[in-house]
């Protein structure tokens, strides 16, 4: 009879459009059909009943915690959630304990973890026997990439799926449940509609939010997109600049560098900045692509980033975007050769191969008698002393051949093509003069 009590008032209570709304089968979740289609690997795992633990990989709203009450749902499992930023190990001991008497009985269980990477090396290790046992079904949710987050041991007994941020179809189809649900459209004009999608950015539980707010509020006319923006104000993009999506957008700036495109190399430093990335940043990731990917190949790359960084610290926000703006163009439209780059990381492995061998003794200084006596610096040649400042002497060790010491291989690109020219020229006078 209490219980029955609890219910009925529990009933009076308002419930968030974001409960109301939440999926009773995998076939109503929007947006990761890749997982939950006929053919995906969720749903073949929960039809053939058969479920193995797993790790759903995304971004916040994208339906991990649904997902996984789902899946225990269809499985008839006593389904235990816990999030790891507020549980330890002496949580988890509980679980496993309810877990055994419930196995007795003929109940599985299904242990959610929420943000699972912020679990310690230790609490993940202590999942580890009891998922092996079969004991739990772990199904763990985490926005960070597990490759990084969670231990190897786990990893190697949980399968990783990895789930996609709403595109605009699936934000659309949720935007209509929610009409459906409220039995009208919402108050909006189709701009302000479209801006409320992109608002969202992928998050679904976001975009439920907004429309909450928007109800909340009672407009008498169609909101136009001016006051959607006044209304829910701007929403940073997700981007944490401490984990994956910083390291992922400075991976897609760089390769837009190399790759010469300079408005994708714009459009990522732009992502980074609306993220909150420090600029600072960003100009290291140029002053790198200036010589691994430039190189000599327009020695004046890295000049123009420096100088771009110096007048962007002098400055400051925002006119120093303009400087900012200025080295991505010039980075990413200059010629490209990484040959500086590959004859000092040739010229590192001959030298952990070769660190022992003496040096030749005719380019050592012999300050005294002693020395001169060994013979160093006998037959050096001064280069000054010769036409165009060059002697063609050898300076490796005599044990090394010639092939092995051709380091600096340039391009014909750019600047790079006068310096080997040069290098053609002064091989021709090495083999003309004994």
């Amino acid at each position: 009879m209490l219980e029955k009590s609890l219910s009925l008032f529990e009933s009076q209570v308002p419930r968030p459009l974001a409960e109301v709304l939440r999926p009773v089968a995998l076939a109503d979740v929007v947006g990761q059909e890749h997982l939950l289609g006929e053919n995906g690997p969720i749903a073949r795992m929960v039809t053939s009943n058969s479920v193995s633990s797993f790790v759903l990989w995304g971004p916040p709203g994208v339906g991990k915690t649904t997902i996984a009450r789902l899946v225990a749902s269809e499985l008839k499992a006593h389904f235990v959630q816990l999030s790891a930023v507020m549980s330890g190990v002496a949580d988890l001991r509980k679980v496993f304990e309810q877990a055994r008497l419930d196995r007795n009985a003929g109940y599985q269980t299904v242990l959610f973890v929420d943000e699972l990477h912020r679990f310690n090396r230790s609490t993940q290790d202590a999942l580890l026997p009891h998922v092996e046992s079969g004991l739990i079904t772990l199904i763990g949710a985490t926005t960070e990439n597990p490759s990084f987050s969670l231990v190897g041991a786990l990893l190697s007994r949980a399968r990783v799926f990895t789930l996609n941020p709403l595109d605009q179809a699936a934000l659309g189809e949720l935007l209509a449940k929610i009409e459906k649900h409220i039995s009208q459209p919402l108050p909006l004009t189709a701009d302000a509609r479209n801006a409320l999608l992109n608002l969202a950015d992928g998050d679904g539980r976001y975009l439920i939010g907004m429309a909450e707010e928007i109800l909340r509020i009672k407009p008498d006319n169609a909101i136009d997109e001016v006051q959607l923006s006044k209304l829910l104000q701007k929403r940073l993009p997700l981007y944490d600049k401490a984990q994956d999506g910083h390291y992922n957008l400075l991976s897609c700036f760089h390769k837009s560098l190399r790759g010469s495109d300079a408005d994708a190399a714009l459009y990522w430093a732009a992502r980074m900045i609306e993220g909150g990335e420090d600029p600072n940043v960003i100009f290291r990731r140029l002053a790198c692509a200036a010589s691994e990917d430039v190189g000599l190949a327009d020695p004046q790359a890295m000049p123009q980033v420096v100088a771009a960084w110096e007048a962007f610290e002098r400055i400051g926000w925002p006119e120093a975007r303009l400087f900012l703006a200025q080295a991505i163009i010039y980075v990413a439209t200059s010629p490209k050769s990484n040959a500086s780059y590959r004859a000092f990381d040739a010229a590192l492995s001959l030298a952990r191969r070769t660190g022992s061998i003496p040096p030749p003794k005719h380019i050592l200084n012999a300050p005294t008698k002693l020395m001169k006596h060994l013979g160093y610096n006998e037959g050096y040649r001064y280069d000054h002393d010769y036409p165009d400042a060059y002697s063609g002497q050898s300076f490796f060790p005599a044990e090394l051949q010639e092939d092995d010491v051709a380091f600096f291989k340039p391009n014909e690109r750019g600047y790079e093509r006068e310096l080997a020219k040069r290098q053609a020229y002064w091989q021709r006078i090495k083999k003309d003069r004994p």
